[in-house]
């Protein structure tokens, strides 16, 4: 297992890439819509793609890279679940909003297979900022998340609506 890197880019509004900015403790209003951000990278070896396969998505050309040169994928491909939580995992440790990262419905779509030795990175924009009306203490954010490979090939899309909390009033 390859430990992450602790790179903590982000981007304003402008799209320009701020150093060193960090997602934890961030609320709706610190938000704005075009911001981006990267996570930190995580390499995927074969026998992590074996090991989540055999716990959670048994199919042959998960586990056996014989069955799986014979398969669709012409090799042994990650569980589209297993680089869906490798993406999550990237974004906890690149820092949640405050509260979380609680979700309130995506869409997900896996393009190209993730493959041994491919280093993973998710590089996610805000797209939407929706305030509640009902309930003034948070909002609805739609973040775009792509998870790329070291080529910068996309293995993962993933739109999250997430909750977002304002910033507590101070007395």
């Amino acid at each position: 297992m390859s430990a992450p890197d602790t790179r903590t880019d982000t981007a304003g509004a402008d799209g320009a890439y701020l150093q060193g900015a960090h997602l934890k403790g961030t609320y709706l209003d610190d938000l704005a819509v075009g911001q981006r951000f990267e996570t930190a990278t995580w390499t995927v070896d074969a026998e992590q793609i074996k090991r989540f396969a055999r716990e959670y998505d048994p199919q042959p050309f998960h586990l056996d890279e014989d069955a799986a040169r014979a398969s669709l994928f012409e090799g042994l491909a990650a569980s589209g679940w297993h680089t869906a939580a490798i993406t999550m995992r990237l974004l906890v440790e690149r820092g949640v909003p405050a509260g979380g990262l609680i979700g309130a419905g995506a869409q997900i779509a896996w393009p190209r297979p993730t493959r041994p030795g491919d280093t993973l990175q998710v590089h996610c924009e805000i797209v939407e900022i929706q305030p509640s009306r009902s309930r003034p203490d948070r909002g609805l954010v739609v973040v775009r998340n792509e998870t790329r490979n070291q080529r910068g090939e996309v293995v993962q899309t993933f739109t999250g609506k997430l909750i977002v909390f304002r910033r507590p009033a101070t007395a």
